[in-house]
C-alpha cells in the first residue's frame, strides 16, 4: 500500500496476493475467464447470500446471480475494511501526536519544578528563615530588605504559577492521550471484526472457485455466453441512449491519472491494496489521482460522498464511475463507454465496458480544472467477451 506497510502489513498482502493468484489459477484451468464475477446487467442483486453448495446442474442465470451476489458482498466488505484501516491509520496518528505532546509536557514540568524548587532554595537562604517583617526590623538597610522581600515573594508567585501551568498541562495531555487510546482500541477491535466477515467472504469464494473448476466444458461455455451476453446487451443499450454524449477531453491531471492506472493493468486484486503491487478498486483510482497531484478519499463511498458529481453525458477521461447503491465499486473512465479498473478478487486491472456492473453516478476529482485545448482520444479495442 504505497509502500507504507510495516513488515508485517506487507508480508500480509504478500499472502494474499500468493491466495489471489492461486484462486485465478484455479479458474483459468478451468478455462472460465476471470471476469465470471459480473452477473447479467439486469438482473437483480439479491441481499441473502447462501454458499454455492448445489450441485453445477442448477441454471446458468441461478449460478450467475449467486456469484454476482458473493463477489459484491465481498466488494462491501472490501470497502469497509478499508475504510476502517483508514481512520486506523488517522488515529495513530494522532495518538502519536498525543504521546509527544506529552512528552515534551512531562520534560516541560520536570524543568519546571526544578526552577521552582531552586527559587524556594534561594528564598529560604535569602530570608534566614524569618518573616518578611522580621527581615525588616533586623536589616541594616530597610530599603534592600523591601526590595529583596518583594522580589522573593515575586518569584514564589512566578513558582506557583508555572508549576499550576506545567501540572494542568500534563493533566490535559495525559486524558488526550487516554481518550486517544481508547478511540485507537476501539478502531482495531472493530478492523478484527471487519477481517473476520472479509474472511468468512474468502471462504465462501473459495467454495465457489471449487464449484466453478469441478464444471464441465459445457457448462463453462454456457456461463462465458451468459456474461458475454448480458454486459454485451447492457452496453449497447447505454451506448444507444446517447446518456454518455459525445467525446470529452481531460484535464492535464485527468492524464496523469489515466497514465498511471493503464501503468498498473494485469497487476492483481488484492483486498485493502493500494498498490504498487496490487489494488482494489478504489485504490486503483485514489493512488491515480494521487499521482496526478490531487490526494482524494480511499474508499469508493467517500468519493462518491465527496467529490463533485457529474452527469454521465458529460464525463471525460479521469473521471471516476461509480456502481452499486451502496457506491460499492468504483473506476477510472477512458472513454468511449469503456473504464480502467481492478474488478474483483482473482482478476487484475483490465480496461472494460462501463456497463459491466450496475451505474450508480459519476465524481470529477479535477472539478474546475479545463480540459485540454488538444487531445487525441484513446480507443480501446473490444476483443469478444471482453469484461
Amino acid at each position: 500500500m504505497s509502500g507504507r506497510f510495516t513488515r508485517v502489513a506487507r508480508a500480509a498482502r504478500v499472502v494474499r496476493t500468493a491466495r489471489v493468484i492461486r484462486a485465478a489459477r484455479v479458474l483459468r484451468a478451468s478455462a472460465l475467464a476471470v471476469s465470471t464475477v459480473l452477473a447479467v446487467a439486469a438482473l437483480p442483486a439479491p441481499t441473502a447470500v447462501a454458499a454455492p453448495a448445489d450441485p453445477p446442474g442448477q441454471p446458468v442465470s441461478a449460478l450467475l446471480t449467486r456469484l454476482r451476489a458473493l463477489y459484491r458482498q465481498a466488494e462491501e466488505a472490501t470497502e469497509a475494511y478499508d475504510a476502517t484501516d483508514d481512520r486506523l491509520k488517522k488515529q495513530r496518528a494522532r495518538t502519536d501526536r498525543l504521546n509527544e505532546q506529552l512528552a515534551e509536557a512531562r520534560i516541560a514540568l520536570t524543568a519546571g519544578r526544578a526552577e521552582a524548587g531552586r527559587i524556594a532554595r534561594e528564598q529560604y537562604r535569602g530570608s534566614r528563615g524569618l518573616s518578611p517583617y522580621m527581615e525588616f526590623l533586623l536589616s541594616g538597610d530597610a530599603r534592600q530588605a523591601m526590595d529583596r522581600g518583594h522580589e522573593i515573594r515575586r518569584a514564589a508567585g512566578r513558582r506557583a504559577d508555572a508549576v499550576e501551568r506545567l501540572a494542568d498541562g500534563e493533566r490535559r495531555a495525559a486524558a488526550l492521550a487516554r481518550e486517544a487510546r481508547e478511540a485507537l482500541s476501539a478502531q482495531q477491535t472493530l478492523a478484527a471484526r471487519q477481517k473476520r466477515q472479509r474472511d468468512a467472504v474468502q471462504e465462501r469464494l473459495g467454495e465457489v472457485e471449487r464449484l466453478l473448476a469441478s464444471l464441465d466444458g459445457d457448462q463453462l461455455a454456457a456461463l462465458r455466453r451468459a456474461e458475454a451476453d448480458g454486459i454485451g446487451d447492457a452496453q449497447r443499450k447505454l451506448l444507444a441512449s446517447g446518456a454518455l454524449g459525445g467525446a470529452q477531453a481531460p484535464s492535464e491531471d485527468g492524464i496523469r491519472a489515466l497514465d498511471y492506472a493503464f501503468q498498473q493493468v494485469g497487476k492483481p486484486y488484492v483486498w485493502g491494496a493500494e498498490g504498487p503491487d496490487a489494488f482494489d478498486c478504489s485504490g486503483l483510482t485514489s493512488q491515480a489521482w494521487a499521482h496526478a497531484g490531487d490526494v482524494i478519499p480511499r474508499t469508493s463511498q467517500e468519493q462518491w460522498k465527496t467529490l463533485p458529481k457529474v452527469p454521465l453525458n458529460e464525463l471525460r477521461p479521469g473521471d471516476l464511475v461509480l456502481y452499486f447503491e451502496g457506491a460499492t465499486h468504483v473506476a477510472l473512465y477512458v472513454g468511449h463507454g469503456r473504464v480502467i479498473q481492478a474488478p474483483r478478487p482473482g482478476d487484475v486491472v483490465k480496461v472494460s465496458p462501463i456497463a459491466a456492473n450496475p451505474l450508480l453516478g459519476a465524481v470529477r476529482p479535477d472539478a474546475g480544472k479545463p480540459p485540454l485545448a488538444r487531445y487525441i482520444p484513446y480507443v480501446p479495442p473490444e476483443p469478444p467477451g471482453e469484461v
